[in-house]
């Protein structure tokens, strides 16, 4: 199939605008493969240490002539998504033994929950753990011990700080392994209906409770189409699952095999040992490429993702040696159709957009279309395209079948032929208050221009205040500053969603602009999110002050002040509040510190480390 025009110029630019970068990355895995930290090279003394406690597997690990496969888990039990992983590691043991070789939990990265933390000061932590996974991968992986790498983890910033840790061994053959969403649980129109009638006063805390009970119920991940689902996603777009391995429940046989393809698949492609040599030798850093990267923008935009990856794809092609900005995804954001209606941006969640052909069915569509790159190096096959397989259990083992000719329901899922929308779901807007992202396949189309008075604020506790107060009913932007990377870490600002959904739902023109975070859930309201530069570090959202008119408009890509040129530029910017302080969050003052900007990707990690 040829290449689409579009995704065949923005990869050719990211190729050659990454070539010296990109360059130096592979010398440096190679030379990692080469004359790195490895078990031959390891003394007595460090190899000892290395296999004291491995019990049955000492032998094999002491010999070196097996594959020692290293496994990081973000497993902790709180939280749904990852409580599954507490199995994990004593069945990846056996699996690998079934093919000769041996596995060590090499480390635990930490996982914090968005969810748990939407609105709370603790939120103030959350984009920096991504820099905390990444190097607590490093860590668990710099022992030398490993010639392969699984990975478990499944939530916002844990994927792809697993990824930018990982990549720095580069030279090892990786994989990552879901462990799948929870079940259904209270139809998503219906939470929604509840938490704006809690945020109207109309119901109490207890009724809102049951609501919440009632969605997220059980173990897996949360089954909106939030960040947590869009890393899966993106997971399979790289090539860097077992296909069809995103959106299967846990604690079934299915999820259970597919564990075990992963913990065997990656046997296969790793350098070998001892006197064995590679036949298939798939390196993480070699599998991650410039294609991939954009493979993984094509399906955030065709699946309507989360807005978080506008920051965490440019963090992982960094680590990567690839250079990824919001010009490139803008531009394939007007080349890439929508196919998923994936709540928030339908009625159904994943278990309904994987009953309807899932991953598999929006693989085959975006490589037949040439709208993703099927010559990838992916860790199972000969390309991106032997990714369309939904797998199954036939006489008690894994199998695989081609995806479905057609949607299994056209609510959710559809054809590049006949799209929801035909471009995808994220708008770059530009102008004179800076650069900013905004998510449009859950925005009616009416409301993607507003021009309305601003009502600036400085903390979304305040905002909330003002909402009660009867203070912002009316056409109103709502400017939330001082919520960047180097401010407070960057929160995401969920809880306006609906107190904000009200205002729109009384029939008022409603607007968001922050130079914060919103969800991965983003919804309804005309949100320009990640405004760039931040506040903080003197942007103009600074500058902006009550009933200044301000216009959001993703039709035209346009986020601007409209107000006299001299007077906007002779005024001084509003000072910024105090340093936070509690939860922890005095922890992470190096960090915003030394953080660089959102279109970056919003790390202190990547930037010290010149990369």
């Amino acid at each position: 199939m040829t290449l689409h025009p579009t995704v065949e110029k923005v990869t050719g630019r990211i190729i050659e605008r990454s070539r010296p970068s990109r360059s130096a990355y592979l010398d440096l895995i190679d030379r990692q493969r080469e004359g790195g930290v490895h078990r031959p090279t390891l003394s007595c003394g460090n190899l000892a240490h290395g296999f004291a406690a491995s019990g049955d597997d000492k032998a094999a690990i002491r010999g070196g002539k097996a594959m020692n496969i290293g496994v990081v888990t973000a497993y902790n039990d709180m939280l749904s998504a990852h409580q599954p992983y507490g199995r994990y590691p004593e069945q990846i043991k056996i699996f690998a033994r079934e093919k000769g070789a041996t596995a060590q939990i090499a480390g635990g990265v930490p996982a914090m929950c968005d969810g748990v933390t939407q609105g709370q000061d603790s939120m103030e932590l959350s984009l920096f753990s991504r820099d905390v996974i990444a190097m607590s991968t490093a860590i668990a992986l710099s022992h030398g011990m490993f010639e392969g790498a699984l990975l478990l983890g499944i939530c916002d910033k844990i994927v792809p700080g697993l990824l930018i840790g990982a990549l720095r061994f580069g030279h090892l053959p990786t994989i990552l392994v879901p462990a799948g969403p929870m079940p259904s649980g209270l139809a998503n129109k219906e939470k929604i209906r509840v938490r704006q009638l809690f945020a109207e006063g109309k119901i109490g805390k207890q009724e809102l409770l049951d609501a919440e009970s009632a969605s997220y119920h059980g173990a897996g991940t949360c089954t909106f189409f939030g960040t947590a689902n869009s890393n899966q996603m993106m997971m399979e777009m790289m090539g860097l699952h077992v296909p069809g391995s995103s959106f299967v429940n846990p604690g079934n046989k299915l999820r259970q095999e597919l564990t075990r393809a992963a913990v065997h698949r990656v046997t296969e492609i790793g350098w070998g040992v001892g006197e064995d040599s590679a036949a298939d030798y798939r390196p993480l850093g070699h599998c991650i490429d410039e294609k991939a990267i954009v493979n993984a923008v094509v399906g955030l935009l065709a699946t309507g993702g989360s807005t978080n990856h506008v920051l965490h794809l440019p963090a992982i092609a960094r680590a990567a040696g690839i250079i990824l900005d919001w010009d490139d995804m803008d531009e394939l954001s007007k080349a890439v159709p929508l196919i998923a209606a994936i709540y928030p941006n339908g009625a159904g969640d994943v278990n309904y957009f994987a009953a309807a052909g899932g991953m598999p069915f929006v693989i085959r569509e975006l490589v037949d279309a040439g709208l993703a790159h099927g010559d990838i190096k992916t860790v199972y096959g000969a390309s991106l395209r032997d990714g369309a397989q939904e797998p199954y259990i036939a006489q008690d083992r894994l199998a695989f079948k081609a995806a479905p000719a057609a949607s299994l329901d056209e609510s959710i899922l559809k054809p590049v032929s006949d799209p929801f929308k035909p471009d995808g779901g994220l708008r770059l807007l530009k102008g004179n208050l800076g650069r900013a992202t905004m998510k449009t396949s859950a925005v009616d189309q009416s409301r993607w221009t507003i021009e309305a008075p601003a009502r600036v604020f400085d903390d979304q506790n305040d905002v909330m205040a003002a909402f009660k107060a009867g203070e912002l009913e009316r056409d109103v932007v709502v400017v939330v500053r001082f919520q960047g990377p180097a401010a407070n870490g960057m929160p995401e600002l969920h809880k306006l969603s609906s107190p904000l959904g009200v205002l729109q739902d009384r029939g008022f023109k409603v607007a968001f602009v922050t130079d914060g975070r919103m969800s991965g859930a983003s919804g309804k309201i005309p949100s320009a999110i990640h405004v760039s530069p931040e506040a903080y570090k003197g942007g103009p959202l600074g500058k902006i002050r009550d009933g200044d008119l301000i216009r959001v408009c993703a039709q035209e890509g346009v986020l601007e002040i409209l107000a006299d040129e001299s007077e906007w530029e002779s005024r001084s910017a509003a000072p910024p509040p105090p340093r936070p302080l509690g939860t922890g969050r005095e922890l992470f003052a190096m960090l915003r510190h030394h953080c660089d900007e959102a279109e970056k990707g919003g790390s202190a990690m990547l930037s010290e480390a010149g990369l």
